[in-house]
């Protein structure tokens, strides 16, 4: 009996380790030199990828809409302002998606013209167009922190920064 367990937990653990080694399937695979799998993934689904993107909104207690609407029922929040940040968190995940295609574009491009061999003109234009996208996604995640903290009363604000805190 020992001598058949012993080969089905080293095959266990094996089968386990090479489990666990697996690319994430529902990654796409980045075509793009300068992006990662998931930043490519993340960028073309309009998901969350730039941390420091909300931070002066935050620190100035402009919350993210998605997660006031994580801790709805513990902020109270009621159908209207549900319904409001609802809307602001949609339009925000479409702005996402929207820049973070042209991104992608944008980064295929400037590959293309770098292994190609290009002019300076090529180049400014299309590294300018890159902040130009960057920017606008800044000011989508902004200007829904702003329409997020209008929508909420400051003590719900206050609640949600210790909730958030804490998770």
């Amino acid at each position: 009996m020992l001598k058949t367990i012993f080969p089905l937990i080293i095959t266990l653990m094996l089968s386990i380790a090479a489990k666990a080694q697996q690319a994430d399937s529902t990654l796409k695979k980045s075509p793009i030199k300068t992006l990662s799998d998931k930043q490519f993934t993340l960028l073309i689904t309009g998901e969350y990828l730039f941390d420091d993107m909300e931070q002066v909104a935050r620190l100035n207690h402009y919350p993210m809409p998605d997660a006031a609407l994580k801790f709805k029922k513990e902020l109270s929040l009621s159908p209207m302002q549900v319904t409001k940040i609802t809307a602001i968190a949609t339009e925000l995940h479409r702005k996402r998606m929207e820049m973070g295609n042209f991104i992608v574009t944008n980064e295929t491009t400037l590959d293309k013209l770098m292994k190609k061999g290009t002019d300076n003109g090529s180049i400014i234009f299309y590294s300018n167009r890159s902040g130009l996208y960057y920017g606008e996604l800044r000011n989508a995640i902004l200007q829904a922190c702003l329409g997020t903290g209008n929508a909420l009363a400051p003590q719900q604000i206050t609640k949600l920064e210790t909730l958030a805190a804490h998770n």
